[in-house]
């Protein structure tokens, strides 16, 4: 690291403890809060922010930001100085194997330090087919083969998009959605953290991140193209990303659903960066806001090369819902479904699944028939809950610096189900929340639930595909106007808390 670097001051992000205890069934729902009621109940106490401020600057640290609300406080400072405060050597190399800690005075106050690291913490998760592929669908093709709900276009409904650096052009956004005979959505670019919506030269081929960012944007607006699509950029950085995320959960309005593809293997995040991002998750839930992330492209390894099984986080967290990727063979002229299984091209292009080794199972996949995590043994939580095409053989049609191209991996899986979401919420007049007690309700092993497409052959290295739930495809591909049916009949609206 340069001289310069080791003298630029350092920012860490602290996520201060709640007044009080977020109920389980806030989180599980039906029941949601709004943001006021949240901030109010389950906030920081003031108390507790005044005394991180007065410790950290006692110690000559400069608090930049306190919020009570949001429970978080932004401090900076020299790097000599934040590695004495925090005693891990943040300052100088944040890699994700060292974890600060905040001063003992606070060791019951601050949950959770993230600092920028410097290790990026997020993958984008789409994946490219060399030559041509057989198959090519646009979302609304896809939209229509699993059965999204007719008169429903996610009217009313706000979905949020996060993404790592890159950006779009809203000349390519008007040339697709125009293309698709759709008007271009309603979509605002929101940066956080220095990020913005920023793509590179059109000339010059696109970045992973600028495929991302387009990707994802098309899929969502083009498969709900009433809702109100608002895009956040992230730096790839654990307090950026920890911002950007805090940013949407804590937005006005409330997202109905936020669409995350990007990841990485569990055992690479700081642990304080994931506890930091599951309290994030339970207030997201609490709101009523449903989060959807990609489960990982890399097969049952998640590209880490050791031989073992790994799982892709943010996708196995347990308040969060996993998308899974299948080959899908169909004819969208007669909407016929030919076949359907686990997408597996190969190592580095196949499905992410299995079970996590940093959650424990919960409590509504009890009788899913999750297996003991390979290799290692032990239980955990199993990871995907659904699943939607990811194959880049029979991939999904965008348009990229003014180039058609067609794009596979989990990542447009994520914002499919995003959509879906939105257009079930929209139908059912109220938000989802934490979809996953509604959707493993009554789940007997071996058999699919209703709403859903089984999927059955396949693999994705360590797991296979069987009947039921499994570590590739979860509960199947949507069959989206049965799983209307089945949220009208599981979600009555409960009342707010």
């Amino acid at each position: 690291m340069s001289p310069s670097s080791q003298s630029r001051p350092v920012e860490l992000v602290l996520t201060v403890r709640r007044r009080r205890q977020l109920p389980d069934h806030l989180v599980a729902g039906p029941a949601t809060l709004s943001r006021d009621e949240l901030a109010a109940a389950y906030g920081a106490d003031p108390a507790d922010i005044a005394l991180a401020r007065s410790v950290l600057e006692r110690a000559g640290l400069w608090v930049t930001e306190s919020d009570a609300a949001s429970r978080r406080v932004v401090v900076r400072g020299e790097p000599a100085l934040v590695d004495e405060v925090f005693g891990t050597g943040t300052g100088r190399h944040d890699d994700g194997r060292t974890h600060p800690r905040p001063p003992a005075e606070l060791g019951e106050v601050v949950r959770a330090v993230v600092g920028p690291g410097t290790r990026p913490l997020a993958t984008p998760l789409f994946r490219s087919t060399p030559g041509q592929p057989r198959l090519a669908y646009t979302p609304p093709e896809l939209g229509s083969l699993y059965g999204f709900p007719e008169g429903t276009d996610g009217s009313g409904q706000v979905l949020a998009v996060v993404t790592v650096d890159g950006g779009w052009r809203r000349t390519d956004l008007d040339a697709y959605f125009a293309g698709l005979e759709l008007r271009t959505p309603d979509i605002r670019a929101v940066g956080v953290g220095g990020a913005a919506n920023s793509p590179g030269p059109a000339d010059a081929p696109p970045s992973p991140a600028d495929i991302e960012a387009a990707l994802d944007i098309q899929v969502a607006g083009a498969l709900a193209p009433g809702a109100r699509l608002v895009h956040y950029f992230a730096p790839n950085t654990g307090s950026g990303i920890l911002d950007t995320l805090r940013a949407a959960v804590h937005a006005t309005p409330t997202p109905t659903v936020i669409s995350l593809s990007w990841g990485s293997s569990e055992q690479v995040n700081p642990p304080d960066f994931v506890t930091a991002v599951e309290d994030l998750f339970q207030e997201a839930a609490a709101l009523g806001i449903t989060v959807c992330a990609a489960a990982g492209d890399a097969g049952s390894g998640n590209g880490e090369g050791d031989g073992g099984a790994h799982v892709n986080y943010p996708a196995s967290s347990p308040h969060v819902l996993a998308v899974g990727g299948t080959t899908l063979v169909a004819d969208p002229a007669d909407g016929a479904v030919r076949a359907e299984t686990t997408w597996n091209a190969g190592a580095a292009r196949a499905t992410g699944g299995g079970v996590s080794a940093l959650f424990p199972r919960p409590g509504w996949q009890e009788h899913a028939g999750v297996p003991d995590r390979f290799g290692a043994g032990g239980t955990g939580r199993g990871v995907p809950d659904v699943a939607a095409d990811a194959d880049g053989s029979t991939g999904y049609q965008v348009l990229i610096n003014g180039r058609s191209v067609v794009v596979g991996g989990t990542s447009p899986a994520a914002p499919l189900w995003a959509a879906l979401v939105c257009r079930l919420a929209q139908a059912l007049g109220r938000p989802l929340g934490l979809l996953q007690p509604h959707l493993y309700r009554d789940l007997v092993p071996g058999k699919v639930p209703a709403g859903f497409r089984d999927v059955v052959s396949g693999d994705n290295g360590a797991y296979a595909a069987a009947p039921g739930w499994d570590p590739n495809t979860g509960l199947g591909s949507p069959d989206g106007t049965a799983l209307l049916d089945v949220l009208r009949s599981r979600t009555a609206a409960g009342p707010t808390a």
